[in-house]
This record gives structure tokens, sequence and C-alpha cells, in this order.
């Protein structure tokens, strides 16, 4: 009788898949949110047990509505690419996050720093990043951290040119905050950045609109570009 009561109570439990509050507080905290999931999600498009997603409720203990957590963007390695309305672990074979990225703002640095900071190493998240578009909150303004006997140890920056560079082993990716104070992903094999896809579009439109002056000045000058 108690068996068949725990087992009612379990599977007669609501897990909100919202809490109504907004993305992101202000405009750069959203944006960076946005290229961070597209542009990671992009990259993996090709890996079929690649989940990239972001301000997605994570709930991590069955039965208990209140062990949630909503990670600004985070990547699980291992689990079926489709679309959730929320991730519950013991319905994903107990994975967590592998990789898991804050965009530290106002309201939540305190958050980011300490409690969320604190769950993540206790759930086993591999690799812990903070980035702080504004530079109020973190110094340096993007931060790595890996795990380490279940505590995070720093993840050593390097400095090229103007720019800091910090390795994520989980990813295989390096985060690079920009000498103007962005944060980009860039493969360190092939050394190229990476784009979302409204980038990637911008881009292609940028090169289209190159090769189409190129080609009215070769015309200015009596050279036909289709015999080029």
């Amino acid at each position: 009788m108690m068996a068949t009561s725990v087992r009612y109570s379990l599977f007669d439990v609501t897990y909100p898949d919202s809490d109504g509050l907004p993305m992101a507080e202000s405009d750069a905290t959203r944006d960076y949110l946005i290229y961070s999931f597209e542009a990671l999600d992009s990259y993996f498009k090709e890996n079929a047990d690649v989940y990239v997603s972001g301000n997605l409720f994570i709930y991590y203990e069955q039965g208990n509505p209140k062990a949630v957590v909503a990670p600004d963007v985070f990547v699980v390695f291992g689990v079926e690419k489709k679309k959730r309305p929320s991730y519950k672990t013991w319905e994903e074979q107990g994975k967590i996050p592998n990789f898991v990225l804050e965009i530290t703002s106002k309201s939540t640095a305190s958050e980011d720093r300490g409690t969320k900071r604190g769950l993540y190493a206790y759930l086993g998240v591999q690799e812990y990043f903070q980035y702080d578009p504004t530079a109020d909150y973190l110094k340096p303004c993007l931060q790595g951290f890996r795990l380490i006997e279940d505590n995070y140890l720093p993840i050593p920056g390097q400095i090229q040119g103007d720019r800091l560079s910090v390795y994520s082993e989980t990813l295989d990716l390096e985060l690079w905050l920009e000498a103007n104070g962005e944060m980009r992903f860039y493969a360190p094999k092939s050394g190229t950045k990476l784009l979302s896809p409204r980038e990637m579009e911008q881009a292609k439109d940028q090169a289209e609109q190159r090769v189409a002056k190129l080609a009215t000045k070769l015309r200015e000058l009596g050279i036909d570009p289709n015999l080029i």
C-alpha cells in the first residue's frame, strides 16, 4: 500500500516549464545568451547525441519540483538531440550538463558566484563558465572553472595579442574575450570563430555585396567578370 502511494505521488508531481520571468534583464545579457546557444547548437548540429539548450529548467531530483536550476546555456553529451519543455535528469539516464555558461548580471551576480556554483559542483557539471558583458561584477569578466575532485578550480587564461582565451576541455573550444569586451567561441583546430545562424547569414550577405561591387568595378573598366 505504501509503495503504491509513493509511486502515485511521484507521477502526480507537476514540474513547471516556466517561472513567468523574462529570459534576461538586459539587452546585453539576452544577446550573449542567444549567441552562445545558437553558435553551440550550430557547431554540434551533426552530433545526434549532443543536446544544447539554454534558459531551460533542469530538474535533478524526481518528486521534488523545487530541485531545479535554469542555466543560461548548457551542453549535455550522450543524450538525444530533441526539443524538450524541461530537462529531467531521471528521464535522461541521470545525465547532467557537462558544460554550463552563465551570463552574469546585476540580479544574478551573487547567485552565479555562490549558490549556482556550489550546486553545479554538487551535481557534477564538469565545466562552469561565467561571463559579465558589462565588466561590472567579474574581474576578469570571462572566467572558467573545471571540476577537480568535487571542487571547481580556475582554468588558466591565455593572453593572445589583445585577447584573453580560456580553453574548454569539455567542448574542445576556446572562449575568447575580445579587445572590445565581447565574448566569442573559437574552434582552436581551425582557428575560426563560431557564428550564430544570423551572423552566418550576415556574413554571406556581406560577401555577396563585395562580389557585386567588384563585378560592377570590372564592368566599368570594360572587363567582363564572367570571363575571369
